[in-house]
């Protein structure tokens, strides 16, 4: 059985910073890329950021969070982290974690790439 589950979401003031974590098993972790997705209420899940299998050489950005969030990989660890500072209140939603085959060096945050496996999310509110 292969799970993705994605540990620390909460609650953060305006301008503050949050680690998201996206923890493997079941399966081999380096062959998968992995990308973070979020979902607003309302609003369709969108692409935040990917990194790409291996030894994560290519990673890809939306652009309302370029220069805010970093993607990284633990390989040996089967965990993706996602750091994200200056966060703002638009940036609340559920974030989820989730795993795709791409060609080495490839990922894309299109949405309709990923169809293989995801978590089942964990919310990030910012507010005051």
């Amino acid at each position: 059985q292969l799970q993705l589950v994605e540990p620390g979401g909460g609650l953060v003031q305006p301008g503050g910073s949050l680690r998201l974590s996206c923890a493997a098993s079941g399966f081999s972790f380096g062959v998968y890329a992995i990308g973070w997705f979020r979902q607003a209420p309302g609003k369709e899940r969108e692409g935040v950021s990917c990194i790409s299998r291996n030894n994560g050489g290519t990673t890809n950005y939306a652009d309302a969070v370029k220069g805010r969030f970093t993607i990284s990989r633990d390989n040996a660890k089967n965990t993706v982290y996602l750091q994200m500072n200056s966060l703002k209140p638009e940036d609340t939603a559920v974030y989820y974690c989730a795993a795709q085959v791409f060609g080495l060096g490839l990922c894309n945050i299109n949405r309709a790439a990923w169809n293989r496996y995801w978590g089942q999310g964990t919310q990030v509110t910012v507010s005051s």
